[in-house]
């Protein structure tokens, strides 16, 4: 494994953990599962979706998706020839969005993830009354 598939498993995991830790936040209020209140997993799943909007307002590349083009080009690889999402989407659908429909979708999903964080706030998990 090559330092580009290590960054891109990075990326992935990011990614997994940005949408899917939004994903587990409400079903984990009513299934009274803790870690969902865990303040350390709420501020650092809120900063990496701040970090993802503001990249995307900003129409700045992903780090990692510099880093991994970068590495690629440097072992006689080529590069993306777009940003990570955008390039894995348009492998997964065939279908390549405009830059603003990806501006538009990560600011609504921040938009979630701050109702998720005034729905199911940080903190103690209440025991269940006998």
């Amino acid at each position: 494994m090559s330092i580009a598939d290590l960054i891109l498993v990075t990326h992935a995991l990011f990614v997994a953990f940005v949408v899917l830790g939004l994903v587990a936040i409400l079903p984990g209020k009513y299934w009274r599962w803790g870690w969902v209140r865990n303040g350390w997993f709420r501020v650092i799943h809120l900063l990496a979706t701040g970090i993802v909007i503001v990249e995307s307002w900003m129409g700045w590349v992903c780090p990692l998706t510099e880093w991994e083009n970068r590495s690629r080009v440097a072992a006689g690889s080529s590069a993306y020839a777009s940003p990570f999402i955008q390039h894995w989407l348009h492998e997964i659908l065939f279908y390549d969005f405009a830059p603003w429909v990806f501006t538009v979708t990560y600011t609504a999903f921040g938009i979630f993830v701050v109702i998720a964080w005034l729905f199911v706030p940080p903190g103690h998990v209440r025991s269940p009354k006998i």
